[in-house]
């Protein structure tokens, strides 16, 4: 356990995630203004203290300072305190664990959003870089990627109507079998088989309030996620699909995903349903391309199965397929990811979204690895640096990126893309410019106005109790919602 002293409120999140970030293992209790010594016999601690004008960051062993470093507060700085303390405390940190991080003292979930607001003030590629190198003690590489996705992205959005446009999220909660790392709303399909009907004709409800709320207007993308959306049987796939297309006209819609997700999942009638209605982005996720790892991490089927899904939705006339992978499964090093590397690139999807491993309190993996601690999850520079190669020489390029809590080596989530291929929906959400209306368990609306402000609701993740309480879900979308238009 580390204990970790300071004299200021308001900082343990952002003192706890860079502390977690370097010891990602050990338990950080934060203590706030209370000294050490009050607080019992503590054989090695930290302590931070903080004037109005100058910062002092050190480690200490039996109430012996061992490393020390001290700052003065910039008062020209962004944050000011904040990141004031946080670099004084990352130069200790690094010496202390003798590792730097890519991202450096940046700990939010969106490092593009700098970049981005940099570009919109006509700010240079080596401006915004030396900028987020010498304030946030970026890599130089993670700068390059920040302004290289910056760029990226706002050509996308300049395109895009997102003041008054909207897009449509529909959650479809159940799962062939619950994966060790999720943490996602999933309900196995063997226990809720009988009530998917039901929770349709909710969700369809759902979806008229979500018309009415925005008369006249249709969604600019359509994303139907999970869970794993292709878990309904064809006729409930072609049912739900072709009661959005009676709702909406989705004749100029710019993207209707469709998360295939799992191949075990996918049959020749679902992808003629959901080609016979629109969809024009699937996902196909293998995760690893390893058999092995799909055991462990309680996927039944087989890196053979997901080649032949993907063949069969070519066969099918799909041209825009992703595929997810993740980076810091169970066992997996580096010889692994470049197997899972090889295979993806003989198939040549369209778009790959590399996903970093967040072990979070919510998923079976964070005690699996306890009890089998010869199955590290591990991500290196070496596994990005791969990953992002093979990327690039299939003319994937890199266009969104969002970070997480508790991810492996303190890395990113990452998607590349050939052009016109980008996953919309995907840089709408991230970048926060546009509403996003959610329809099922376990979602969450999020209404962006045009001063920048946003609010959110939520629909609870218990199937039962989203359906019980429907009233009080539309109740809730048409508090958000209301003048809309």
């Amino acid at each position: 356990m580390i204990w970790v002293f300071i004299n200021k409120n308001n900082l343990e999140y952002d003192i706890y995630t860079l502390f977690k970030a370097f010891f990602p293992e050990e338990e950080i209790n934060i203590v706030c203004n209370t000294p050490h010594k009050e607080s019992g016999r503590i054989p090695s601690f930290y302590d931070i203290l903080c004037s109005e004008e100058r910062i002092y960051c050190g480690f200490y062993q039996e109430d012996k300072p061992v490393n020390e470093k001290t700052a003065i507060i910039l008062k020209d700085d962004i944050s000011n305190t904040k990141n004031s303390i946080k670099r004084c405390l990352y130069d200790l940190l690094k010496e202390q664990s003798l590792k730097e991080l890519p991202w450096g003292i940046l700990t939010g979930i969106r490092p593009v959003k700098l970049p981005m607001m940099m570009l919109k003030e006509g700010k240079s590629q080596a401006g915004i870089e030396k900028f987020l190198q010498d304030n946030y003690y970026v890599s130089p590489e993670k700068s390059a990627l920040s302004y290289e996705i910056a760029v990226r992205e706002k050509n996308i959005l300049d395109k895009i109507n997102v003041k008054t446009g909207y897009s449509l999220y529909i959650g479809i909660p159940f799962c062939p079998t619950t994966c060790l790392y999720c943490s996602f709303t999933s309900y196995p399909l063997s226990k809720w088989k009988e009530r998917i009907p039901l929770y349709l004709e909710h969700l369809k409800k759902e979806i008229k309030e979500v018309k009415e709320l925005y008369a006249g207007t249709d969604p600019d993308t359509v994303y139907i996620g999970g869970g794993t959306p292709t878990t309904l049987s064809a006729e409930q796939l072609e049912e739900l699909i072709s009661y959005l297309n009676s709702v909406f006209d989705l004749s100029k819609v710019l993207e209707f995903t469709v998360e295939a997700g799992r191949p075990d999942s996918i049959t020749r009638e679902k992808l003629k349903v959901m080609k016979k209605c629109g969809v024009n982005r699937i996902s196909i996720n293998p995760q690893t391309m390893n058999d092995e790892t799909l055991k462990i991490i309680g996927r039944h089927h087989t890196t053979e199965d997901i080649k032949q899904a993907f063949f069969l939705a070519r066969e099918y006339g799909f041209d825009n397929i992703n595929m997810d992978i993740i980076l810091g499964l169970p066992g997996e090093k580096s010889e692994h990811v470049l197997h899972t590397m090889s295979e993806i690139n003989k198939l040549k999807p369209d778009s790959l979204t590399v996903h970093s491993m967040a072990i979070k309190r919510a998923a079976k993996m964070s005690e699996y690895l306890k009890l089998h601690p010869e199955l590290k999850s591990i991500n290196t520079y070496e596994m990005m640096s791969a990953v992002d190669e093979n990327a690039r020489a299939l003319n994937l390029k890199p266009y969104y990126l969002y970070r997480q809590k508790n991810m492996s080596g303190n890395f990113e989530n990452i998607g590349y893309a050939k052009e016109e291929k980008y996953g919309i929906y995907n840089i709408l959400i991230m970048e926060e410019v546009q509403s996003i209306v959610a329809c099922g368990a376990g979602t969450v609306s999020k209404r962006v106005y045009e001063n920048g402000k946003i609010e959110r609701c939520d629909n609870v993740k218990d199937i039962d109790l989203y359906m019980n309480r429907f009233e009080e879900m539309l109740e809730r979308k048409r508090k958000l919602f209301a003048s809309s238009q």
